[in-house]
């Protein structure tokens, strides 16, 4: 077995009173993928943090090729050939794509920025990654996938030995998902040690090689991918077993709530039929531009369709605008909670009050009381995690963010629920909590329309699934029919 080339080893880390890492172990060889694997809390972001040296670890010990350094610095972590790809784009939008791959060792000549050798070199370095866009290009152009690209052409142009990839697919689309499987292949053929960060099992499996787990700050497993599988990794994950972790609680399935006949609107989607019924949890499955999200927005009348009809209850009805739906108790929870679902800024009972303003004011005013009240009520009904309601969703973890939105629309008495991507970026311990409210107001009987990209989630807690490929159904199979080789099949051009 070879030396790894970068290892760490019993890292611990606090932050006042609060432990970050306990016992943190990790090793990453040349050439290969390690996935590093934990929910949210695990300690992957405090570590992550250490190697680019933006903090330094109260214990423990790292070694490069052996021999023990220190990170006191994102320029030490530099200097060791330590790159990190940041979920969130670091990059200048206002420079060039030229400017931000060589912001670190920008080539002078007599004291100057030589600007033609910079851009001979940005120039290679993308020619290398087969990157679609010229060195010039202003960076405010590119997309998040191409900006990823950017940071990778930085890391490789210091020499990097070392590549942290920290949830880097998160806003890419499917295309650009395998684009970057393509790069990853690249950089491990130069010999770097990369460090994939990812909540998704199919591209842990897919790019892996080795694989650590963190839980509460502790490596609690690591091995070979080959001889690992889901359930495994999730049960040190989570020290629980998968069953408990994806539930599926059976309800009694009632009489049909909504039910869309022919919908179309433009280039979005077309001939869109489909139905829910009372207790139903509809799965809606499709990859990136299948249409998905546009339907169920024009469902909640944040669009309008072209042609076709909904009808609630068995009478058409027309949604021309969110309040048309809330009237209808249609309820829908946005794929981008952090944009469209929540107001970080504002408080827990303000956020869960949002959408039920009417009925907690009084002469137009909202009443305070009433307002704690009702955020109280939900915060223990779905168990958020809040020092009280007064304190600001954007101090939760994602989610315990997601919980509020949840809360905010079922505060609203639906009946029917769309939940849009509810499980997007948050750990499995979270997606347990959502996926166990799910099942729990579909057993109370509230109709539940649940667009996933993840299909072990949809295939473990849909009834049926309607799969949606370039804005039309291509199939609609029930649960006992559904395996995963049909509905991918459905959903791609395959």
């Amino acid at each position: 077995m070879p030396a790894p080339l970068l290892s760490l080893a019993h890292l611990k880390k606090s932050f006042g009173g609060a432990r970050a890492l306990t016992d943190a172990s990790l090793e990453l060889f040349a050439g290969q993928v390690t996935a590093l694997i934990g929910e949210n809390g695990a300690g992957k972001s405090t570590l992550v943090k250490i190697l680019g040296g933006l903090h330094l670890a109260d214990a423990g010990e790292i070694r490069l090729d052996g021999v023990p350094v220190r990170i006191a610095s994102p320029a030490d972590s530099r200097r060791l050939g330590i790159s990190i790809v940041h979920q969130e784009s670091v990059v200048f939008d206002n420079l060039s794509v030229a400017e931000n791959i060589l912001i670190n060792e920008r080539p002078r000549r007599r004291g100057l920025i030589d600007w033609k050798q910079q851009r001979v070199r940005a120039a290679r370095l993308l020619k290398e990654l087969d990157a679609p866009f010229e060195p010039d290009r202003p960076v405010s152009e590119l997309s998040v996938a191409q900006k990823h690209l950017v940071q990778i052409a930085r890391g490789i142009s210091c020499d990097a030995r070392v590549m942290i990839l920290d949830e880097p697919t998160a806003a890419l689309s499917h295309r650009e998902v395998e684009d970057l499987y393509r790069i990853v292949a690249r950089l491990e053929s130069r010999g770097c040690a990369v460090l994939f960060i990812s909540h998704k099992f199919e591209e842990v499996f897919a790019l892996a090689d080795r694989y650590t787990v963190f839980r509460d700050g502790a490596a609690v497993g690591a091995g070979l991918m080959r001889d690992a599988g889901t359930d495994d990794l999730i049960r040190l994950m989570v020290g629980r077993p998968v069953e408990q972790v994806f539930p599926k609680s059976d309800a009694a399935i009632g009489a049909e709530v909504l039910r869309v006949e022919h919908l179309s609107r433009g280039a979005e989607f077309a001939d869109v039929s489909l139905s829910v019924r009372a207790g139903e949890i509809l799965g809606v499955y499709g990859l990136v531009g299948a249409g998905r999200s546009e339907l169920m927005q024009c469902l909640f009348g944040l669009t309008r369709p072209d042609t076709g009809r909904v009808l609630i209850d068995g009478q058409e009805r027309h949604i021309a605008h969110p309040d048309d739906a809330l009237r209808l108790k249609i309820a829908y929870v946005p794929e981008d909670r952090q944009h469209q679902g929540a107001i970080l800024p504002f408080a827990i009972a303000a956020n869960i009050a949002l959408a039920s303003l009417k009925p907690l004011s009084r002469f137009g005013l909202t009443q305070r009381a009433r307002e704690r009240a009702l955020a109280e009520q939900w915060i223990a009904a779905l168990q958020i995690k809040a020092s009280s309601p007064l304190q600001a969703v954007g101090a939760l973890s994602g989610g315990n963010q997601q919980k509020v939105v949840l809360a905010k629309w079922l505060a609203t008495h639906p009946k029917v629920l769309i939940l849009d991507e509810p499980t997007k970026g948050i750990d499995v311990g979270a997606k347990a909590a959502v996926h166990a409210v799910m099942c729990e107001y579909a057993r109370q009987g509230l109709a539940v329309i649940m667009v996933s990209s993840e299909l072990p989630e949809v295939l473990r807690l849909a009834d049926r699934i309607l799969v949606m490929r370039r804005g039309r159904v291509r199939a609609l199979l029930d649960r006992a029919e559904a395996t995963a080789e049909r509905v991918v099949e459905a959903a791609t051009d395959a």
